[in-house]
């Protein structure tokens, strides 16, 4: 396989995956336009908080853990 055709097959992959993501993205548009902030505001809240669990957790330097700890705070009530 030549390098072009790796090249088209990496885009043509990151394509879909765009397209997944954004498929996903306006799912959950819709679903918080008709939903009550007290049915999912929960759901995000744990979504937010895994990712930055997952981030304290993980081997990151100094500097980025200190940007996670940040939005963490910022987020909180």
């Amino acid at each position: 396989m030549s390098d072009s055709n790796v090249r088209d097959e990496l885009e043509a992959k990151r394509g879909r995956n765009r397209q997944r993501r954004l498929a996903g993205i306006k799912r959950w548009v819709e679903y918080v336009k008709t939903h009550a902030p007290e049915e999912w505001g929960e759901q995000q809240n744990r979504l937010v908080d895994s990712r930055l669990g997952s981030a304290r957790r993980s081997d990151l330097d100094v500097e980025h853990r200190r940007r996670v700890e940040r939005v963490g705070r910022d987020r909180s009530p």
